[in-house]
């Protein structure tokens, strides 16, 4: 009986364990947002994700300029991107934060051709944001993004 006794004290420790571990990897509910932490050619690059029940229901991925123009919405900008690069910030930061609301994080996210420089910042910023949630802290977290 006593040895029965143990083995239950044990398996339901074990299992305290596990759903304590589980637990830290779950995202907790909240708006969570990371930022670089400069300009980087006269834009500063975020994500922005909302979690609801548990799993991300939003993401958010641009840049602003320092008067707080959003970067995919520049025209000009996107003209020149286009035709010297192939693709233009409204389409690979749509593309970008699709894959990681699809994938919930836990997938890689493929690089487009013309934004391998925004793809790496995102990759920075992508953990960050997903670390934060984790957390449940809810503080913008500002990234080192220069590589």
């Amino acid at each position: 009986m006593k040895r029965m006794v143990t083995i239950l004290l044990s398996l339901l420790l074990m299992l305290s364990l596990l759903t304590a571990c589980g637990g830290q990897s779950k995202l907790q509910d909240g708006y969570y947002t990371a930022q670089a932490a400069e300009f980087n050619f006269g834009w500063k690059e975020y994500i922005t994700i909302l979690v609801k029940g548990g799993n991300i229901i939003s993401v958010e991925y641009n840049a602003e300029n320092p008067s707080g123009f959003i970067k995919s919405w520049d025209n000009a900008y996107m003209q020149t991107m286009l035709h010297t690069n192939g693709t233009y910030p409204n389409e690979y930061t749509r593309y970008y934060a699709s894959q990681l609301l699809e994938g919930q994080g836990e997938g890689s996210i493929d690089a487009i051709t013309g934004a391998s420089s925004s793809h790496g910042t995102f990759q920075m910023l992508a953990q960050a944001v997903l670390e934060q949630a984790r957390q449940g802290d809810s503080s913008i977290v500002f990234v080192d993004t220069t590589h």
